[in-house]
């Protein structure tokens, strides 16, 4: 089912924001190159009026005391700051693909289900499953995205099991007379035999054997419609 996808409203360059973790990063660096400063100043200090200014030592030395206690209370935020850049600054994690449907799992209404479910899926429109008792062949039909008009029958055969040129003579004694089709395909779990490829090529009927249906589900093949040039073999 296709969704419509949400519009996005973006952020020119020069409204742009600094992202939260630089903004943490920068706020812990700062307080830590503080915390030093204030250290080294305050001991260079004392040091220098240790020997005349007793008082004044014992002062810069309540001050260092003082900025330590502020570090030690300061430190699990530095962590957290530090922490949360560093996740910030993680790669988001890519959802692995979906695997590739068992077709040959599937009982036959189930195949014709997952078959119109492709259809849609790659951007058809009115797709319906009327497989059953008088379908007169077809089994899925479908608007493709450019508007012609799609009839698929689905073959649910086993490994051993080819589809025929009988088969293919009788989809194709109806797929255009009684449903005008304008793409029309056999699409089956196993294999076509050479008549039935040959029947096919004569008649404009797309074959999508076992290999091409999981290219087709993959993606590493196109939709049936889109390659309704090639007949002289099964559709890539």
């Amino acid at each position: 089912m296709s969704m419509t996808e949400p519009s996005v409203s973006r952020r020119g360059p020069a409204g742009r924001r600094a992202a939260p973790g630089f903004r943490r990063t920068a706020f812990a660096l700062a307080l830590l190159a503080i915390l030093v400063c204030g250290a080294g100043l305050t001991l260079r200090t004392a040091a220098g009026h240790a020997a005349g200014d007793p008082a004044g030592a014992v002062c810069g030395v309540l001050v260092l005391g003082a900025a330590g206690v502020v570090g030690f209370r300061g430190r699990h935020r530095l962590r957290r700051a530090f922490g949360a850049a560093a996740a910030d600054a993680r790669p988001s994690p890519v959802a692995a693909p979906a695997p590739p449907v068992d077709y040959a799992a599937l009982d036959a209404a189930e195949f014709e289900e997952a078959v119109a479910r492709l259809c849609e899926r790659d951007g058809c429109t009115d797709v319906r499953v009327v497989g059953g008792a008088g379908d007169l062949g077809a089994d899925v039909l479908a608007t493709a995205p450019d508007g012609r008009r799609i009839v698929v029958q689905c073959k649910r055969y086993g490994p051993d099991h080819k589809v025929g040129s009988q088969d293919l003579q009788r989809f194709g004694g109806t797929c255009f007379t009684i449903h005008a089709a304008q793409v029309a395909a056999v699409v089956t779990t196993s294999d076509f035999t050479g008549p039935a490829l040959e029947y096919a090529a004569r008649s404009g009927i797309l074959c999508l054997d076992e290999r091409a249906l999981a290219g087709w589900d993959t993606g590493s093949a196109p939709p049936p419609w889109r390659c309704a040039g090639d007949l002289t073999e099964p559709c890539p």
